[in-house]
Parts: C-alpha cells; structure tokens; sequence
C-alpha cells in the first residue's frame, strides 16, 4: 500500500455535506461533477496526509463553467427574493447541522485549532442569515419627477456572472462571505478557491448550496491556481471579480480586469499595528496582542503584526507578553489543548523565518522562538524593532510579534502609520477620549479600542485602506452596493410627444 493511501485511511469521516468523496475527487463543478483534465492534492498540513484530490481547472475548462453560469443567470435573477431568502436560510441549517463534521475538515485542511474552525463556520452561517436578510431591504428609491406623469425611480439591479478568488487561510468565511451575498443579489458565481484549501474553500460550498436547493449552473466551482485565476478574471461574460489575498497578486487582478472595466473588490495585505498606551489595562492588552500576532499562526491578514508600546511600559510588556508565548503550545490542532498549529507549507515557513533571522541579524531582540520543527513555528516575540526591519514593514503572516518603542502618542501614530498598508488597527489604553482622538488618526479601515486587530462581523464594512484594498468594503451594510448596480427607471401611462 502507498504511503498515500495509507494516509488517506485516516481521513475525517464521511457523510455529512462533503458524502462520499469519490462523487467529487478530481473534479469540476458546472451544476454536476465533471471530471477535470488535471488535479492536485489536498495535503494535511499537520501530517503531510493526503485529504483528497481535487481538479484543477484549465483556461477552456473556465470558459465553459463561466458561459454555464451566464447562461443560468437570467432565470436566477428573475426568481423571487423571498425564494432566495429561504434557501440561504436553508443552507445556514444544512451548515449549522454539519459542524462537527466541518471542524475536523478544517483543522485538518487548514491546519487551524477548533476554536478558529468553529468561529469560520459560526461567521460563515452568520453571513448566509445576514445574505438573506437583504433581501426584505428596498431595492432602490423613488426619484422626484418634473413630469408628475411619469414616474422615475432608481433601482439595484445584479451584475450578472462574479468570480470569487479566494485565500487559503479562512476558507469557508472568505468565500461565504462573496458568495451568499451574491448570490441573494441575483448574481450567478464562480468560485476559484486556493487548490491547498479546495476542499473546504469549494467544494463544501457547492454541495451546501446543491442541498439547500439551488438549481444548477448558478453557483459553480474551478479550483486552481494562476491560470485558472487569470482566465476567470479575463472571461468576457464575468462582470465582476472579488478577491481576498495578497497586495502583489490584488495588483495583477486589478489591471487584468481594469481593461476590461469590470468592477473590482478586493481585500489585500495587512500589517496591522497595535498601540499600547501608558495608562492602558497591560494584562489586557497582553492578552489581546497574543492572540492578534498568534491566533491561527498569524495566518490572518488582520493578524496584530506590529506592537507599539509607549516607552513607560515596554519592558513589562514584552517581559509578559515573552511569558504568554513561550507557554503556548505547539502541535497538531486536532490535539484539544494546542494553541498553535502548522504554518500552511514551506514556503511561508521559509518566509517567517527570514523576516525574524533578518530582522535579529540587523538588532532586533529575540524574547522567545525563532525557530521551528519542520511547518511548526515557535510563538515568537521580538522586541526593539525599528522601522528598517523587515518584521516591522513586511506582512508576516505567521506567530510573530514585534514589539517596538513609542516616545509618546504622536509618535506611536507615527509608526502606526508608517505603513503602506492600512487594513486594521486597535488601541490600548484608560481613557476613551484619548483612544478616539487617536483612532481617527490612524490611516486603517478598522480601528478597535480596547480589542486586538483581528475582528470581523457579517454586518461590518470590511475593507482597508491603501495597498490593503481598493475601497470596496464586504459586510452586509455595504453589500448590495458591492454586488449590485444602479438602474435609473422612468415610466408614464402615456407616450411621451417630442417637437420632431
């Protein structure tokens, strides 16, 4: 017997939305299983266990899938709203009564403890309910006329076939989050997810939404890398494109779809910074930058990626945020008391550790990790990090915690905002006035007072600023403005009479 197939043995059960994992291996999603031209591994980060195999879409394959979802768009958009309300709520309980099945897919997929699976599932059920509740929102305004015979109005109107590209880190949240809203909108969607996390990112999905009863062609799915990415942004009949990942990829997906005038969203890089005031709770605020720099491994564009602590107080708050981390422990997540997991391959495992050796060999302090057991990374914390380094200007995204010194709050805003990034930001500190004065300084799209950086809500605009995004906020506040666009309507009983 392979080593694969032996570990392949160990699998999480079956049953449940994902059955029987013969119906969907090496396949595509049209509406059915389609048998791919090729396939890649879903590989355990924990274990190097082989989960399952999952197909990878080519450039015709996308065409084909995309001209499936135009043509099923029309006859979904011309279905009630209160049709598409139950069915999301549908899937909200089909998801609701699959979780513990769902959890050990996503420990095992993503490498991540129980307590970040059960708050993916608990935000992705959170976003189906908050999709359908769009759907009692009025869909436009009734617009003053100088014809008091004619009425004129301005209403939302869905933009036809999305693409959603999404991150391997949350999965299941992140393409829920596109997906449910764009699907109460009237849109069709299809999903690209990461191929490492193709299984929870995709496929569950499409079985999810098949079982809640959504008729064929309306969601679909090609897992895939570059090329499948590229051919889905660049598909004529795609309208529009959100996407969740990194600055330098966001660029390419931006002018790919600029040239084409499709509307873009997209949620980019992080390296978000948490200022530690003097007067502020420091147990606390110990607390809150532990789990912002270690939650998941870092692994969380939010993740707290920079500590900026007021001179006052920085001995003691790195001597008890050192304390905290060193007594984490590492393993595999599917072990209940592990704190912290496997980084997601060896490539960002290579990249956090030549972020922290880099920034140690140019003056940085090593408190506590800096090395790791193979993809098991050491909570790490680095004190006396100063702007040139790269722990303090590049993103991470692993267990790291830098922690630099403030002279006083300016300058702390200083380095706040010293980064061309701007998704999150949090403050520490005794005084709520002094917390607002300085989060309306801070050039974030989030800032939180009294919390770490990494929070999300359903309702929430979730966006950043600079080179985190482009403006487009998710959240079911902004969502119909995302996933929709404008119509101006005008009508009159009579037929409007012209001079020639």
């Amino acid at each position: 017997m392979s080593a694969a197939a032996d570990n392949r043995s160990t699998l999480p059960d079956g049953g449940g939305l994902l059955g029987n994992q013969t119906s969907w291996e090496g396949c595509l999603y049209d509406g059915s299983w389609r048998v791919a031209a090729a396939t890649v591994d879903i590989v355990e980060p924990a274990t190097g266990a082989v989960l399952a195999r999952v197909g990878v879409a080519s450039s015709e394959e996308v065409n084909e899938i995309v001209a499936t979802a135009a043509a099923a768009q029309p006859s979904w958009s011309a279905s009630r709203p209160c049709d598409r309300a139950a069915l999301l709520r549908r899937a909200a309980s089909l998801l609701e009564e699959d979780r513990a099945a769902t959890v050990r897919w996503i420990m095992r997929e993503t490498g991540g403890v129980e307590a970040k699976a059960l708050f993916e599932i608990e935000a992705a059920i959170d976003e189906l309910h908050h999709a359908a509740a769009m759907l009692i929102e009025p869909e436009g305004h009734l617009l003053s006329s100088p014809d008091p015979g004619r009425l004129s109005m301005a209403v939302r109107v869905p933009l036809g076939v999305i693409g959603v590209i999404t991150p391997w880190n949350f999965p299941l949240l992140l393409a829920m989050r596109s997906v449910a809203p764009a699907l109460a909108c009237g849109n069709t969607v299809v999903l690209k997810p990461d191929p490492q996390t193709a299984v929870v990112g995709g496929v569950l999905l499409c079985r999810l939404f098949k079982d809640a009863g959504l008729p064929p062609g309306v969601l679909t799915l090609i897992p895939g890398g570059a090329v499948a990415g590229e051919a889905l942004v660049t598909a004529p009949q795609v309208r529009m494109i959100t996407f969740t990942g990194s600055t330098a990829v966001g660029r390419r997906v931006g002018e790919l779809a600029g040239r084409a005038l499709k509307k873009v969203a997209l949620e980019l890089g992080g390296n978000s910074p948490m200022l530690v005031l003097d007067d502020c709770d420091l147990d606390a605020a110990v607390c809150a930058g532990a789990f912002g720099s270690f939650f998941h491994q870092g692994q969380i564009c939010m993740a707290t990626s920079r500590h900026i602590v007021h001179k006052q107080i920085v001995g003691a708050y790195v001597e008890a945020l050192t304390h905290k981390a060193a007594a984490l422990r590492v393993g595999d997540p599917t072990h209940p008391d592990v704190a912290i997991g496997p980084l997601i391959n060896s490539k960002q495992c290579d990249r956090v550790h030549r972020i922290v050796t880099s920034s140690i060999r140019q003056g940085a302090t090593l408190c506590t990790g800096g090395m790791h057991d193979g993809l098991y990374y050491r909570p790490t914390v680095l004190a006396n990090v100063v702007p040139s380094m790269p722990a303090f200007h590049e993103e991470i995204f692993g267990p790291v915690a830098p922690v630099s010194v403030a002279e006083n709050d300016d300058h702390a805003v200083a380095l706040a905002n010293s980064s061309e990034y701007g998704l999150a930001a949090a403050v520490q500190t005794g005084s709520l006035d002094r917390g607002l004065r300085i989060a309306k300084q801070l050039r974030a799209g989030m800032v939180h007072i009294n919390d770490q950086t990494v929070n999300d809500l359903a309702q929430s605009p979730m966006g950043g600023l600079g080179q985190s995004g482009n403006g487009s906020r998710f959240g079911s506040f902004t969502n119909r403005d995302e996933f929709t666009e404008w119509q101006w309507l005008t009508a009159g009983a009579l037929p409007k009479r012209f001079p020639f």
